[in-house]
């Protein structure tokens, strides 16, 4: 994987200077200084998206911490530290939530629950980036310039379509880590691995038996990607190009969807101003102003990421000192 992201970046990279040399450079740094100070509005409005996730996971955890050791409080910054693991470093859009099984295990809770949670997390937000490239796909029917390149994608999405369904198939009926188990004995500890993969299996099953959990959590997964769009259509607003709220809805679900689908390029780097410059002329904006939006974005997870993985390291760095302290 490690490997695999280096690779990713190094493509995202080139895509990203591809896309920066073919566009007018000058004019992007301008229209993106016109904004001025009220860009930093993004950073604040960020906890909405952190919020909305938060409280999904929280109430997924719920029956395996009914004490509250994990509250609220710690879920959300647990959630931006996810958040901020993936997009600012290169781990393919997978080690925030490694570290966030680590993070909730530092309060006591079991490994395969909290593991379980992640990974039901992770599907749940597979489900919901289709529901939203659905919502964004269909908001383009409506635009007169949409042509080959919406049928191509249109086609791409229908085909793809039925991986998540197959995927909670697979995780609830297949015992999908106890088979894992059985193909990787011969290299590591047998009964600990045993023992992992079928807890994991059975906590996976029990959080598919819980619907009404599930919906809760993918409800608001959807409303946080969906205020996602309202950050486009604030900085096109400052940017002297106000725009449609379904506008802004079609650039983001469209961009989010091919970071998904390029996971593998870490933070997306290349990959996200591609997509909405290619969206951006569909609806009327230009290479300039959707680089500018990027380059918005780019600057609001920085600055949303860099506190939440310093704190991250200070608290790692004081219970290595705990521990060195007292190694029993």
């Amino acid at each position: 994987m490690r490997i695999a992201a280096y690779i990713g970046g190094l493509l995202g990279l080139a895509l990203l200077v591809t896309v920066v040399v073919r566009a007018d450079f000058p004019a992007m740094l301008q229209t993106l200084g016109s904004a001025g100070w009220m860009l930093l509005w993004l950073v604040p409005y960020r906890a909405v998206f952190f919020l909305l996730y938060a409280v999904g996971w929280f109430n997924l955890l719920h029956p395996y911490d009914p004490q509250r050791h994990a509250g609220l409080g710690y879920v959300f910054w647990v959630t931006s530290v996810r958040e901020a693991i993936d997009r600012l470093l290169p781990v393919a859009s997978v080690g925030g939530s490694l570290v966030g099984v680590r993070l909730l295990r530092w309060r006591g809770l079991a490994a395969a629950p909290v593991g379980a949670s992640v990974i039901v997390e992770i599907v749940l937000t597979l489900i919901v980036s289709y529901l939203f490239t659905a919502l964004g796909l269909f908001l383009l029917i409506g635009i007169s310039t949409t042509g080959l390149e919406y049928r191509r994608l249109l086609l791409a999405f229908l085909l793809s379509a039925p991986v998540p369904a197959v995927l909670v198939l697979l995780l609830r009926y297949g015992s999908v880590f106890e088979r894992l188990e059985r193909f990787l004995r011969p290299l590591v500890d047998e009964n600990v691995m045993s023992e992992g993969a079928a807890s994991l299996d059975h906590e996976l099953r029990a959080y598919f038996h819980r619907g009404w959990r599930l919906f809760l959590a993918g409800s608001l997964q959807l409303v946080a990607l969906i205020s996602g769009s309202v950050e486009v259509w604030f900085a096109l607003r400052l940017f002297g190009h106000p725009v449609s709220a379904g506008t802004a809805l079609i650039l983001e679900s469209m961009t989010q969807a091919i970071r998904h689908l390029a996971f593998i390029v870490p933070a997306g780097i290349g990959v996200q101003e591609a997509g909405l410059i290619l969206f951006g002329h569909v609806l009327g904006i230009s290479s300039e102003l959707a680089l500018a939006v990027s380059m918005a974005k780019r600057m609001r997870e920085v600055l949303c990421g860099m506190p939440s993985l310093i704190s991250w390291q200070w608290l790692e760095g004081r219970r290595l000192q705990r521990l060195m302290r007292n190694p029993s």
